[in-house]
């Protein structure tokens, strides 16, 4: 009796031994859950420390005078932010198709938007973000720095606060946003160029829209002509080196434009002309690659995913590189004011941008992007809708030919609302051809049993609280940028003035 109850004892240390370890694992789990986090913003800080040291230290032709070294530390901060969401309307779609892992899309990102960035980025800038305000209506060369300061604080707040609700905004439209704001606060609303913001506000639906309806008629040719063929393979290596054609030209179009202008001055009708160059090489070297890599692919639509995976990387490498040629300099466009202000003692509407705070962009949104960025990566990349490699490669062509289409229509967009406008075209446009297809098959049997309003409304392929969520923040990004700036010129303007 002694011995069983001995025995029945010992199991009952053991379970409660096991009971503990599995506390204990949990506990460890949870810290690692909850300490994960804390080291992303412990690196963010000390690079925003290294920024700032940098700015103040280790660039001796820049003045070191405390502005400067805060305003270095907020740009730091700002290119943080543009990593943790701008970058990932580029990367989501290539990673929510499963052609590129969340690693392998941050290391290309990375290095893509700092080349981008630090090769073709624009060595000289409307630092009053395109002539939002006049710096000729601010009455004392101090007041304009505490005005770019505010801006540059309050759009990285804004895109912050974006970024933790999960919505992936325009970094650029935020900087409009914080210089309006903080022009009117200290020179009154006649500062403001009302006509560029009327052009900014209209790209608010420019952007989406264009770059939705481009996304969905180019999967609409994508079914037609190859994934509702008999010999989907056949008509595959007919027309994927078509599609790859038309990316490679308008890259090359818009990269002659942003990449060689340090060089030459190249105009729109040249760059289409460099660009169909390309195009054209393109198509004579990938043909015979698709074919060979169509050979032996069984005659179904998931075979032909395999052929737009490798041009999908491409066209996500190339989207990052045009993004940090263009999109970083806009960003630390407010840091680059004050450090000519501080420098000359004077401002004005454009500048050149250091080299040191071209570094602190490229490299700032690469520490963002791989800190914070998987979030909205995978936001847009899988939680809008379901993407694959050919839907995910509608939407990179979608945004690539935008651009071009914009430039040439000297329209201001956003590569953001581009590229998660074609997400949201590309959804909506599977979303019309499924009930098309229901409707066809109703109207053949009608004895057959109606799909009930609410399964319907459960078939949505848009998720319509990301769809209602983000273009609720797009439509505010101005605004409230503006009114945070606001409030931030004049707490600066009451510590210093």
């Amino acid at each position: 009796m002694s011995e069983g109850n001995s025995s029945n004892g010992g199991g009952n240390q053991w379970r409660t031994l096991d009971k503990d370890l599995n506390r204990i694992s949990q506990f460890e789990y949870a810290t690692q859950y909850v300490s994960r986090p804390l080291v992303g913003m412990g690196v963010a800080l000390a690079f925003i420390v290294i920024a700032a040291l940098a700015a103040g230290v280790f660039f001796g032709q820049t003045p070191t005078s405390f502005v400067v070294v805060m305003a270095a530390a907020f740009g730091a901060y700002m290119a943080i932010n543009i990593g943790a969401n701008d970058v990932a309307n580029n990367m989501g779609p290539a990673v929510g198709a499963n052609a590129l892992t969340m690693g392998g899309a941050i290391v290309i990102a990375a290095l893509f938007e700092s080349m981008g960035a630090l090769l073709a980025g624009g060595d000289v800038v409307s630092t009053i973000s395109k002539g939002i305000i006049d710096p000729a209506g601010m009455a004392q060369g101090r007041i304009f720095i505490w005005a770019m300061m505010a801006a540059l604080i309050s759009s990285a707040l804004w895109v912050n606060l974006a970024t933790w609700v999960g919505a992936p905004v325009s970094t650029t439209h935020s900087v409009v946003g914080g210089v309006m704001g903080a022009g009117i606060a200290a020179a009154g609303f006649a500062a403001v160029n009302w006509p560029t913001m009327g052009k900014i506000a209209a790209s608010w639906v420019i952007s989406p829209v264009l770059g939705g309806i481009i996304a969905a008629a180019f999967l609409a040719f994508i079914k037609a002509r190859i994934v509702y063929q008999e010999d989907k393979i056949a008509a595959a290596k007919r027309w994927v080196p078509v599609l790859i054609g038309i990316m490679a030209a308008a890259f090359g179009a818009y990269l002659s434009i942003k990449g060689l202008k340090r060089i030459v001055k190249i105009d729109l009708g040249t760059a289409l002309m460099i660009g169909a160059a390309v195009g054209a090489i393109a198509y004579v070297v990938t043909a015979p690659l698709i074919a060979k890599q169509a050979e032996g692919l069984e005659n179904r639509t998931k075979s032909l995913k395999a052929l737009f995976g490798l041009p999908l990387i491409f066209s996500a490498a190339l989207l990052s590189f045009a993004h940090g040629a263009n999109d970083v300099a806009n960003a630390v466009g407010p840091l680059a004011a004050i450090v000519h202000a501080e420098q000359f003692g004077d401002f004005a509407a454009k500048v050149s941008i250091p080299t040191w705070v071209m570094v602190i962009g490229a490299f700032g949104i690469s520490f963002g992007l791989v800190l914070f960025g998987p979030k909205l990566i995978r936001m847009v990349g899988s939680q809008i809708t379901k993407l694959n490699p050919m839907r995910a490669y509608c939407v990179a062509l979608s945004a690539a030919i935008t651009v071009i289409v914009a430039s040439w229509l000297g329209l201001p967009v956003s590569s953001t609302h581009i590229a998660v406008g074609g997400v949201f075209g590309v959804g909506f446009y599977r979303e019309w051809h499924m009930e098309k297809r229901l409707r066809a098959s109703a109207a053949k049997r009608p004895a057959e049993k109606r799909i009930a309003p609410e399964e319907r409304r459960r078939r949505k392929l848009v998720r319509r609280s990301h769809f209602m969520t983000i273009v609720a923040a797009w439509v505010i990004t101005v605004p409230a940028a503006a009114i945070m700036s606001a409030m931030i010129f004049y707490v600066l303007n009451a510590i210093v003035g």
